[in-house]
């Protein structure tokens, strides 16, 4: 069946990005029994259909009003690439000739599929680490372009009806965008993926990351439970002051009792996932480590070691395998897991940090940029 593109008429409503509530509550609006609801998002998500003409348990007379007032209009496919690891990248084209990346990472062992998904097209944080963040900003993404990642990885990568592949396990919103910045689109985004007539996601295997929008957090957690993840990457303010820029808004410590407010309204969830880009002589010394250990002591939590991806102009360096594994010891030793995150898909520019889509960047940030480095390079 050809998948529809964002060049379709806005006109009519797009099903692909509407919750339950919502569902049912445009059959009610239509005249139609609320159960119509179901009926539809199992078609649109567990069977990926984009066609009214083949929802067979659907009667003519509805299906003809259905294409008549409404649509399932997922993001259009520009690129789609695979890695020598077998990492997946989509490159997607949003609406304004704008795009976003979504990355699709399998586990060594092929029983985790975990994807990659954006919020926002650009970044409105500007991390310096980051080489997303220095494409600039544009726009807020809609559910239905959230949720049309997953839709669009499940078909072409995932295959919830292909027996060669195992379907999407895992989605973490760690692609583009800070998506406590977009926050009703990406909630209900992820009410769809936990939905059993969407894609049926345990709470644990749906993973929110911030960079640490306080006020956000504590409104997350009276909304939704799903796994949560703070991209720290420094143990200091000053530090933590240069590499992540909202840290001056929301501090450190300011940030740390959100998540345990969090965990406190969230009892399925019993850990915080910590993310730390190691850069190399920026934070990872064992002073780094040992006032992280510190940092986090009352903090159920697991810490993320993720080895900096370089991209030209940022004047960082990603630290020796050596220092890494130096770094996790003294982490280990004062207790705390600390898995090393094995950079994946970087030969497609899917890694972490790497993603890179399409702007027009209404921040000019991108512009700056580049003039620095222009400057940089005379």
């Amino acid at each position: 069946m050809p998948m529809t593109t964002s060049a379709t008429a806005p006109s009519r409503t797009n099903l692909l990005g509407l919750t339950r509530r919502q569902m049912e509550q445009f059959f009610i609006d239509m005249g139609e029994k609320k159960f119509r609801a179901t009926q539809v998002m199992k078609w649109i998500h567990a069977e990926g259909c984009d066609d009214f003409s083949l929802m067979t348990n659907l009667s003519r007379g509805l299906r003809e009003k259905l294409e008549a007032v409404a649509e399932i209009r997922a993001p259009g496919i520009v690129y789609e690439g695979q890695s020598k690891d077998g990492t997946r990248k989509w490159v997607l084209e949003v609406g304004d000739g704008s795009f976003v990346e979504t990355v699709l990472i399998p586990s060594e062992n092929g029983q985790r599929r975990t994807l990659c998904v954006s919020s926002q097209v650009g970044c409105s944080l500007d991390c310096s680490f980051c080489s997303t963040g220095k494409q600039g900003f544009q726009r807020n993404l809609t559910s239905a372009e959230i949720i049309g990642q997953v839709w669009v990885a499940t078909k072409s990568g995932g295959g919830l009806k292909d027996s060669t592949h195992r379907p999407v396990t895992n989605v973490v919103m760690m692609g583009m965008g800070e998506p406590l910045l977009n926050y009703e689109p990406v909630v209900a985004s992820m009410h769809l993926m936990l939905d059993d007539n969407a894609y049926g996601l345990s709470k644990r295997r749906v993973t929110l990351s911030t960079s640490g929008v306080v006020p956000m957090i504590d409104r997350l957690g009276d909304d939704i439970e799903v796994s949560l993840a703070i991209s720290l990457h420094a143990p200091f303010d000053e530090l933590r002051n240069t590499l992540v820029p909202l840290n001056k808004k929301y501090d450190i410590r300011t940030l740390l009792d959100a998540c345990k407010r969090y965990l406190d309204k969230c009892p399925g969830i019993h850990m915080i996932t910590v993310e730390y880009t190691m850069i190399k002589d920026i934070n990872d010394q064992q002073e780094h480590a040992e006032a992280l250990a510190t940092l986090l002591d009352e903090l159920p939590c697991k810490i993320n070691l993720i080895p900096f991806n370089p991209f030209p102009g940022s004047g960082y360096e990603k630290p020796s395998r050596n220092q890494i594994m130096r770094f996790q010891k003294w982490l280990f030793e004062r207790g705390y897991a600390a898995p090393v995150r094995m950079t994946r898909g970087d030969d497609i520019d899917a890694a972490c940090g790497q993603l890179v889509g399409r702007v027009k960047d209404r921040t000019r940030r991108q512009e700056r940029y580049i003039k620095t480095l222009s400057i940089d390079a005379g």
